[in-house]
């Protein structure tokens, strides 16, 4: 089974402790919006939290690439705030485990 296979059978079934196992330990994921950075263990709280709240819905996810050293994929998101973003996220590898994430999401009509 492919690492994106792992990821998204996880994000059906809402696991956000099987999501965990494909995090290296030394996870970080990027975020340029604010400049910051967030943990494994940060991550795997939030992940918890979008896993738990039913007004999170991820839409037409697709691994676009992936091979032995990254994973790309896209989906659309929908938040409790009503809002939608377009997401695309680009996983570095290592160890066979996701190392880095970083993501573009750009904000869309509902409509769209």
């Amino acid at each position: 089974m492919s690492l994106y296979e792992k990821m998204e059978s996880s994000m059906e079934e809402r696991d956000a402790l099987a999501y965990a196992e494909i995090l290296h330990p030394d996870y970080r994921f990027v975020r340029h919006q604010s400049g910051t950075e967030m943990s494994r263990d940060q991550m795997v709280e939030m992940l918890k939290m979008m896993m738990d709240n039913e007004n999170v819905v991820i839409q037409n996810p697709r691994c676009l690439y992936e091979n032995e050293d990254i994973l790309v994929e896209h989906s659309l998101m929908d938040f409790p705030d009503g809002s939608r973003e377009a997401v695309m996220s680009v996983h570095t590898k290592k160890e066979g485990l996701i190392y880095r994430t970083e993501t573009g999401a750009t904000l869309i009509e509902k409509g769209d």
